[in-house]
């Protein structure tokens, strides 16, 4: 089979389970995931799959995945975000971080900085997986559904941070005995990639003078961006970071009016065509022999980083929302999708943490993500609180 025939039997699969899946409210895309883990326990496309064109491809996918984080970003939105949201945002995340660190140091060995990466890796949320839910019992606007957006929204803010330590650690790494001119060359690539990020920023007021007529047109603009920034980010092994840059810049240079038709444009390449391969590759990667020799420790990951979300979650939201609904916001923020994904998957590509431990992460985010949406439905219908939440947030 050629690469062509085996992209074909993937999308293919992919939009066949992809639709099965939403009915249980689980995520289209979730599918090339599972896709990606049946080819880890048995793969006859290992050429394939391991061949430099499909990790290009691949890479390509998590460089779309990290352009449309760092274009959807709005520090803005922040200033309206209460105490509340601010003070149990940090509180949980940082809750399960500490957790989740001292579980990776003592049963897998890792340094406290490595523990402490992976854990606030994982300790973010997957919002957006939610979504549907909440809007189909129409708590979205509600205390319990607009405290899940916003803490969501901040973690957002968390994640960026975590992807730039985690991108600067594996620079660090590959920079092991470099010689003047290839530490000049990183650092002016660095430094060139912010300079471009804020030129695009102060341009803001200029862009009308590009007379982007068509989107077509615009879109090639963005593409251009992207891969400018993809190149320089590659002199200075950070390509990761500079297609968030890339996204970020671009934000604020492109008319508002032309935001949401952009948008639209990107999510379709992305989603569309390089998100399944990347997907299918994070999912491809797990270690299933070892998986099936220790099960027990992503039972463990599962019940540490879990019991830390609804512990901080109840802590913090149980005056705010009672008690139920603090347990479903700990449900709704153990949901972990795309960015976290991803923040894992560099670390194991570029060597700072072994197949081991990226396996038991997948395999966990994997199984609980796949069954928040499902149990979030099932508590809301039971105890009868999508008649019971009507106070909006304030």
């Amino acid at each position: 089979m050629n690469i062509f025939l085996f992209l074909s039997l993937v999308f293919l699969l992919t939009f066949a389970i992809g639709r099965l899946i939403e009915k249980i409210r689980v995520p289209w895309l979730f599918a090339a995931l599972l896709v990606g883990g049946f080819l880890a326990a048995y793969n006859p496309f290992t050429e394939i799959t391991e061949s430099q064109t499909f990790e290009f491809l691949a890479q390509m996918g998590m460089y779309f995945l990290l352009f449309i984080i760092g274009f959807e970003i709005n520090l803005k939105q922040l200033k309206g975000k209460g105490k509340f949201i601010v003070r149990s945002a940090f509180f949980i995340i940082f809750l399960e971080a500490i957790l989740g660190s001292l579980l990776i140091h003592f049963l897998f060995d890792y340094s406290w900085f490595i523990s402490g990466v992976v854990a606030l890796s994982f300790a973010t949320v997957g919002e957006a997986i939610l979504v549907p839910v909440l809007d189909e019992f129409k708590i979205l606007n509600t205390n319990l559904g607009q405290s899940i957006i916003g803490i969501g929204t901040l973690d957002d803010v968390i994640e960026i941070f975590i992807l730039i330590l985690v991108i600067i650690t594996v620079g660090i790494q590959q920079q092991d005995g470099l010689n003047i001119i290839a530490v000049i060359t990183i650092v002016s690539s660095l430094l060139l990639l912010f300079l471009l990020t804020v030129v695009l920023t102060k341009l803001r007021k200029e862009n009308s003078k590009f007379h982007f007529s068509k989107i077509e047109t615009l879109f090639l603009f963005v593409l251009f961006v992207l891969c400018l920034f993809l190149g320089i980010g590659e002199y200075a092994h950070a390509a990761p970071l500079a297609a968030l840059l890339a996204g970020v810049g671009l934000r604020t240079f492109i008319p508002p009016e032309r935001l949401d038709m952009v948008e639209t444009e990107v999510k379709t390449m992305c989603y569309g065509f390089f998100a399944p391969i990347f997907f299918l590759w994070a999912g491809a990667t797990m270690d299933m022999d070892y998986l099936i020799a220790a099960p027990l420790l992503v039972l463990a990951v599962i019940i540490v980083t879990k019991s830390a979300k609804f512990l901080g979650s109840f802590i913090t939201a149980r005056k705010e929302l009672g008690t139920k609904q603090s347990l479903l916001l700990g449900l709704g923020l153990s949901a972990r999708f795309s960015t976290s994904i991803v923040i894992i998957k560099i670390l194991y590509e570029n060597g700072l943490i072994e197949a081991d431990l990226y396996s038991v992460i997948m395999a966990s985010s994997l199984t609980f993500t796949f069954l928040v949406p499902i149990l979030f439905a099932q508590f809301i219908s039971r105890w009868g609180l999508y008649e019971k939440i009507k106070a909006k947030i304030n």
